[in-house]
C-alpha cells in the first residue's frame, strides 16, 4: 500500500525531481505543494496543515521547547545562505565597519528568524557586537496592510531590547529615512534600489563570505525538512524513505548544472560560476550537502547561537533535532 503525504516546499532546483515525479520516495505518493517559504512557514507553524514541509531552522528548534513538539526533522536542508550579504546599513549612520553597530538601531523581521540568528551570532562572535549592545526593531520589511508578528511565540533574554514597529511602518523605508541604522534580514529591501542612503554592511560580501567558509567550513543552514511528529510516529519508515529520495533529487540538480550541450539555466557563464564556487568552497565537486555528520559542525554552531540569544530553553544536542533512523545506515 502506498502512503499519500503532502509536502509543502518551494520548487528549488534540488527539489525539482520530486516535484515533477522523476524521483519518487519508496512507498510514498508525494503531493508536492509549491509555495513560497513565507506561506509554508506561516501555515505549518500556525495550523500544521502539511504532513511534511520545509521549515525555518530557528522556528523548528523553537518548537522543541514545547512539552510535546509537533515536528521531527530529517537532515535535509532545502535552503542555505551566506548572510553577510543580507545586512544593510544607512550610509549616514556612521557605520564604516561592523564594530560600529554597537549602540545602533537594527531592524529585523522577527527576532526568532533564522537569518538574523546567524547574523547576530556572527556579529557577536566575529566582530564583538553583543546582542545586548544594540536595539532591535521588528516588523514587516516592506509595506503591508497586515502587521507582521512572530510566527511562533518565544521569550526574550535579559538585556535584549526588541521594539515592534508601528502599524503602517516598514523596515525598508525606515532604513532609507534613517529611523533605523541597519537591517538584518533574508532578502534585499526595496529601498536598496530606490534610495541612495542604503548600502551593504559588507560591500565586498563575496570575499568576506568565501573567507568565512574557508576558515570555518560553515555554509549556513536556513531551512530543514520536518515531518509532523504524529505522522512519523505512525509511519517511522517514511523518514528514511524521504531522506533517500531527497538525496537522489539533489544528485539530479548537480547533473543539470553540469550539462553543457545546452544551458539548462539562464546564466550565460554557468560553467565558470560553478567552477568558481568549487574553488571558493574547498575544491569539492559537491558543495551543497545534506546529511547529519556532514553538517554537524554547522548545526552545532547554530544551536550555540540559538541558545546564547535566549531562544532555546536549553542547549539542544544536534542529534535531538532529527529522527533517529536518519542518523544511521546499514552496512553490508
Amino acid at each position: 500500500m502506498v502512503l499519500r503525504l503532502s509536502f509543502a516546499c518551494w520548487d528549488y532546483d534540488r527539489m525539482k525531481a520530486l516535484e515533477d515525479g522523476r524521483v519518487r520516495p519508496e512507498g510514498i505518493e508525494l503531493n508536492f505543494l509549491n509555495y513560497r517559504v513565507e506561506e509554508t512557514f506561516f501555515r505549518q507553524l500556525r495550523f500544521q496543515e502539511f504532513d511534511v514541509s520545509e521549515l525555518s531552522l530557528s522556528s523548528y528548534v523553537l518548537t522543541l521547547n514545547q512539552e510535546n513538539p509537533p515536528f521531527v526533522a530529517i537532515p535535509v536542508f532545502p535552503s542555505r545562505y551566506f548572510r553577510h550579504q543580507s545586512m544593510y546599513v544607512n550610509k549616514n549612520a556612521g557605520i564604516k565597519k561592523p564594530q560600529d553597530l554597537r549602540g545602533k538601531k537594527i531592524g529585523i523581521p522577527e527576532y526568532q528568524m533564522t537569518a538574523p540568528v546567524w547574523q547576530r551570532g556572527i556579529m557577536e562572535e566575529e566582530f564583538g557586537v553583543p546582542v545586548t549592545s544594540v536595539s532591535f526593531y521588528a516588523g514587516a520589511v516592506e509595506s503591508s496592510v497586515t502587521e507582521r508578528k512572530s510566527k511562533i511565540p518565544h521569550s526574550l533574554p535579559p538585556g535584549v531590547t526588541v521594539t515592534a514597529i508601528r502599524h503602517g511602518q516598514n523596515l525598508s523605508r525606515m532604513l532609507a529615512d534613517g529611523e533605523i541604522d541597519a537591517l538584518f534580514t533574508a532578502f534585499k529591501p526595496s529601498s536598496f534600489d530606490t534610495s541612495e542612503n542604503v548600502t551593504y554592511l559588507f560591500p565586498n560580501f563575496k570575499e568576506v563570505e568565501a573567507e568565512y567558509y574557508k576558515r570555518t567550513g560553515i555554509f549556513p543552514i536556513m531551512h530543514v525538512v520536518a515531518l509532523k511528529r504524529s505522522v512519523y510516529k505512525s509511519n517511522p519508515w517514511i523518514a528514511k524513505s524521504l531522506q533517500k529520495a531527497f538525496a537522489k533529487s539533489l544528485d539530479l540538480a548537480y547533473e543539470a548544472i553540469a550539462e553543457r550541450s545546452a544551458l539548462r539555466y539562464i546564466l550565460p557563464w554557468l560553467e565558470d560560476h560553478a567552477e568558481e564556487t568549487k574553488r571558493l568552497m574547498g575544491g569539492e565537486k559537491k558543495w551543497w550537502k545534506d546529511g547529519f555528520e556532514e553538517n554537524r559542525h554547522v548545526i552545532e554552531k547554530f544551536l550555540d547561537y540559538h541558545y546564547q540569544q535566549g531562544l532555546s530553553k536549553r542547549r539542544f544536542r544536534a542529534e535531538e533535532l532529527f529522527a533517529p533512523n536518519t542518523l544511521e545506515s546499514f552496512v553490508l
